[in-house]
């Protein structure tokens, strides 16, 4: 008799507690792409302001300043990922709204180089295309991992690429750049999703689930920017 009233009460447990896991999955999701919105909110509203103020571009982007502001979100990203495990959720999230303010401000010239009808088509483009692959990522069955470390290795080649386009100026391998980078930015935007959901199952306390959705709130933010930018060569209608 209890053998049997055991057998027939777990099933009811297990799906109580599938559900409430699902449900904290659902939020934690939630979490990170509100905080991915709102970092791009940011950008988008310092990159605007600064583009429209000419004291401040000739202040920042005709000076060796300029220097400074373009490279300050690279040396930031490496600044969060050290202090993370030492920070609470919530300056975790401070920080990362401060990195979308650098971001932004560092891409004010863009509102400077392209019509504002094709920064927003690009945006439209890139929006459309980074939620199929957010879709795909969360849902496929199929183990993203490999695809993953294949793009991470075709990331550092186009980095290197660009850095040395830089002084070459061809036209040529600026254009197999930007085909490359929609290419990866597209692949890591399902495979970023992926990981960035498997991680919730790594977390038993708030606090972890808060700083990992921060984290991963970075990294969608990172593919969406960078997806954004190389949509932005191709089909962007320079002034």
């Amino acid at each position: 008799m209890s053998n049997n009233f055991i057998r027939t009460n777990r099933p009811s447990f297990a799906s109580s507690s599938s559900t409430a896991y699902d449900a904290g999955l659902r939020e934690y999701m939630l979490k990170v792409y509100n905080n991915m919105g709102f970092a791009l909110v940011i950008s988008g509203l310092v990159s605007f302001f600064v583009s429209n103020s000419q004291v401040l571009m000739k202040a920042i982007f005709e000076t060796p300043l300029q220097w400074v502001v373009l490279l300050a979100p690279i040396g930031f990203v490496f600044f969060f990922g050290a202090k993370i495990n030492k920070i609470s959720a919530s300056s975790a999230q401070n920080y990362l709204w401060i990195f979308a303010g650098l971001m932004g401000l560092s891409l004010a010239p863009l509102f400077m180089i392209y019509t504002g009808a094709s920064i927003a088509k690009c945006f439209f483009i890139t929006g459309s295309l980074f939620g199929v692959m957010s879709l795909y990522g969360y849902t496929t069955k199929k183990d993203l991992t490999g695809m993953g470390s294949f793009l991470m290795m075709g990331l550092i080649g186009i980095i290197i690429a660009s850095l040395v386009n830089i002084f070459l100026k061809s036209s040529g391998l600026d254009f197999a750049v930007s085909i490359l980078g929609v290419i990866i930015f597209t692949g890591l935007t399902a495979y970023d999703v992926q990981r960035i959901k498997s991680m919730y199952y790594n977390f038993a306390d708030n606090e972890s689930i808060s700083k990992a959705a921060t984290m991963g709130a970075l990294s969608l933010y990172m593919d969406f920017i960078n997806l954004f930018i190389t949509m932005l060569r191709f089909f962007g209608d320079r002034k």
